[in-house]
C-alpha cells in the first residue's frame, strides 16, 4: 500500500504576509504615522529605553514635511496615546498639541531630518546598553547575524559638549550620521533613522540589544568576528528598512493587541 501524496501547496497570494501599507490620503497616511509612533512610543516604555524626560521619537508630516510629530514632553512613554502627540516645525515651535517639546532632543531631530529628507522618523533614547556602548565610544562589530545589519552603516559622533541645545551641534550629529542607518553618540547613546516609524524604531531595538550581546561577549571573552565579506552579504539581506519594517510587526501587533487605548 502506497502513502498518500501530500496536499499541493497552497499559492503564495493565499497567504497572509504583512508589507508596508499604501495612503489614499495624506490624512490617510498622517493617521498611520502618528498610530505607529504612540505604539512605538509604548513599546520603547517597555523596554525601559525612557529615562526621566530624555528619550524622543520622531516622525515627519507627510504634508507638512518641515514639521514632524514627537512625544509629548513630561508625559510617560507607556501612557502616550495618538491624541497627546505634538506637531513641531524645525524650529521646535508647537504648532499642533497640548504639550510642550524637549528643546535638547529636538535640536538634534529636527538636524537629522533636514539634513535627510529620505528619513521619516528619528529615534533616540538613553537606553541601558546604548549608552554602555556609547561611554566606550565604540561601534557595534559584526559578531552576530543582528549586528551585521549594521556593519558599515553605523557611525561614531567621537564628541560630547553637554546637552545639545544648539543648531550647530544638531548639523554637526547629522553630518556624522551622513546616509547611514544608525549613530552611537559618545558618552550619550544611541540615534537610528528610517523610511517608516516602523523601521526606525526596530533599528533602534535591535542596535541596544546588539550593544547587549556585545557587551556580554567582550566580558566573557573575545568575540570571534564574522568575515568582512559575509557581514556586508548578511547587512544586505538584513539590512533594508522594508526587512525592519517586516521584523516589527510582531511588536506592533502585541502592543496594539495589549493597549488599544494608545489610537485614541
Amino acid at each position: 500500500m502506497h502513502d498518500p501524496a501530500p496536499p499541493p501547496p497552497l499559492p503564495i497570494d493565499a497567504l497572509r504576509f504583512a508589507m508596508p501599507p499604501m495612503h489614499e490620503s495624506v490624512e490617510d497616511e498622517r493617521r498611520h504615522r502618528k498610530e505607529r509612533l504612540a505604539g512605538a512610543l509604548r513599546i520603547f516604555g517597555r523596554h525601559g529605553f525612557e529615562d526621566g524626560v530624555s528619550g524622543h521619537i520622531t516622525a515627519r508630516d507627510p504634508e507638512f514635511s518641515d514639521c514632524f510629530w514627537v512625544n509629548p514632553f513630561g508625559v510617560p512613554f507607556r501612557h502616550v496615546t495618538v491624541s497627546d502627540l505634538v506637531l513641531a516645525n524645525q524650529e521646535g515651535q508647537v504648532v499642533e498639541g497640548a504639550y510642550h517639546v524637549n528643546q535638547a532632543a529636538f535640536t538634534v531631530h529636527a538636524q537629522v531630518h533636514a539634513a535627510r529628507p529620505d528619513v521619516v522618523a528619528v529615534a533616540h533614547c538613553h537606553s541601558v546598553h546604548g549608552r554602555a556602548l556609547a561611554a566606550l565610544g565604540d561601534l557595534l562589530h559584526p559578531i552576530t547575524q543582528e549586528s551585521c545589519a549594521f556593519y558599515e552603516d553605523h557611525a561614531l559622533y567621537d564628541s560630547y559638549t553637554g546637552v545639545v541645545v544648539d543648531a550647530g551641534e544638531g548639523r554637526r550629529i547629522a553630518a556624522a550620521l551622513g546616509s547611514r542607518k544608525a549613530l552611537v553618540l559618545r558618552n550619550h547613546g544611541l540615534l537610528t533613522v528610517g523610511d517608516s516609524v516602523d523601521a526606525a524604531a526596530w533599528w533602534f531595538l535591535s542596535m541596544e540589544r546588539s550593544a547587549q550581546v556585545q557587551l556580554t561577549a567582550k566580558a566573557a571573552g573575545r568575540p570571534v568576528l564574522i568575515d568582512p565579506k559575509a557581514a556586508v552579504a548578511t547587512r544586505e539581506q538584513l539590512g533594508t528598512d522594508l526587512v525592519a519594517w517586516i521584523n516589527y510587526q510582531p511588536q506592533w501587533q502585541e502592543i496594539t493587541h495589549a493597549h488599544p487605548d494608545l489610537l485614541t
